[in-house]
């Protein structure tokens, strides 16, 4: 293997579970709801699947079932139709609904697994490039860098700035590209096995690991150092890749 590809939600990083979402929008709105409502709205957001990073909707009303399926080729789409899934909920102000997709993309949103750096600190250290392929609405760069951990990828590669979500392969040749390596010397590591799996068919070797709370996936991601040699490391003159994605 030469390079390695991440996944960004439920991979490296996962989001804030749905009753943080909808306190901090609260506060932030100084709105407030009584402890048995707050967690009645939070629990109809979590089955309406209205946190972007978050569980799969329960189901996806008929109406919404177009927009759903092309969310992650544009911002627009991706808004559109995380901000109707929300509008499902009551709320006790309307504006909530953009707050809350405002929310999500904000670096506080999210955290790290807590074996994230320490496997992309090592791949960096044997030589190995890394990229985050991600179907997403938004630039998940600041996320990254905020947690100390942009310096450990060589490119990111977002569906909604290619038009193309996974499991398209071209968001996969896109990165393999990017990072100079073959697809057959990558490998692509997601908690999907639908949209990641879309690796394969370009042949990448494909390895998955469960989308869990932060606090329940401790490790899941240190096999990936036991399925990666060791290269000879980077010269650290030599040109960075493209992080453009």
């Amino acid at each position: 293997m030469t390079a390695v590809l991440f996944d960004f939600s439920g991979t490296l990083f996962r989001a804030e579970s749905t009753e943080s979402w909808l306190r901090a929008v609260l506060a932030e709105a100084r709105q407030t709801l009584g402890e048995r409502e707050l967690a009645e709205a939070a629990r109809g957001l979590e089955e309406a699947g209205a946190l972007p990073g978050g569980a799969p909707p329960v189901r996806v009303p008929a109406e919404l079932a177009g927009l759903w399926g092309v969310r992650d080729r544009s911002a627009d789409q991706h808004r559109a139709a995380y901000t109707a899934m929300s509008r499902l909920v009551a709320l006790p102000d309307p504006a909530l609904h953009d707050a809350l997709y405002e929310r999500h993309m904000t670096p506080a949103a999210w955290a790290p697994y807590p074996d994230a750096r320490e496997v992309l600190r090592t791949l960096r250290e044997r030589g190995i490039a890394v990229g985050v392929v991600s179907n997403i609405g938004w630039d998940l760069r600041p996320v990254f860098r905020a947690h100390g951990l942009d310096a450990y990828v060589g490119t990111y590669v977002l569906s909604y700035e290619h038009g193309v979500q996974k499991p398209d392969p071209r968001l996969f040749a896109t990165a393999c590209a990017a990072l100079g390596a073959r697809p057959q010397d990558v490998l692509m590591v997601g908690d999907s096995r639908e949209a990641d799996g879309g690796a394969a068919a370009l042949g990448c070797a494909v390895h998955f690991v469960d989308h869990l709370p932060v606090a329940e996936r401790p490790d899941a991601l240190l096999p990936v150092l036991g399925l990666v040699p060791h290269r000879a490391p980077a010269d650290p003159a030599a040109p960075a890749h493209d992080r453009t994605g």
